[in-house]
């Protein structure tokens, strides 16, 4: 029996759901087709009917969790500006995300690796980060150049930051002198301080 359109556009969104999350969570590597396939509640013989290989599928995954982080970044009727950098950086430097890379940024869970990888994948990457960038300064105050050199100080520092802390693990105390040194940067700091 044939899938309908839409069945097999629901099977497509799942292999990408649990994919970026798994890879996130494992690293490109940590996981395979036969894992994402179970997770998503499909054979692992339908892979092919979906993606031309496996670095297809990463580079499709990726783009969906940057697609994903950024719909968190984009301004609402009721938050926008400061108020919605205040919650970025602080979602991004807290506990949840620091122990939870499965949901959190493509960036600071698999940005080396995107890079090893090259390719499609890469380019997925150089895409994504440019976009949280013009997110980012558009929520500073606009499009201009000290603008964007700002969002990029403030997305290398949060991505440095959690990078750190997850290679250090949280018991050590330097993963706290390293969150806190992030949060007290002028430019961050400004950022948290209550509107």
């Amino acid at each position: 029996m044939r899938k309908s359109k839409e069945q097999t556009a629901e099977s497509r969104r799942r292999i990408l759901q649990e994919a970026a999350r798994l890879y996130r969570e494992k690293g490109f590597d940590g996981v395979g087709v036969a894992e994402i396939m179970d997770a998503a509640g499909l054979t692992h013989g339908g892979f092919y009917r979906h993606f031309s290989s496996k670095e297809a599928l990463i580079a499709e995954a990726m783009a969906q969790a940057f697609a994903d982080r950024l719909s968190a970044l984009k301004a609402r009727d009721d938050v926008a500006g400061t108020e919605l950098l205040r919650g970025f950086v602080e979602g991004y430097l807290s506990e949840r995300h620091l122990r939870a890379p499965e949901k959190g940024c493509p960036v600071a869970a698999l940005g080396s690796e995107a890079a090893h990888l090259g390719g499609d994948v890469a380019h997925v990457f150089e895409t994504g980060i440019d976009r949280v960038i013009d997110v980012l300064a558009q929520a500073i105050g606009g499009d201009t150049p000290a603008h964007r050199a700002q969002a990029l100080r403030l997305l290398a520092a949060l991505a440095g930051a959690v990078v750190i802390s997850r290679a250090v693990g949280d018991r050590s105390d330097l993963r706290a002198e390293v969150l806190a040194a992030v949060r007290q940067d002028d430019e961050i700091a400004h950022l948290l301080k209550p509107g």
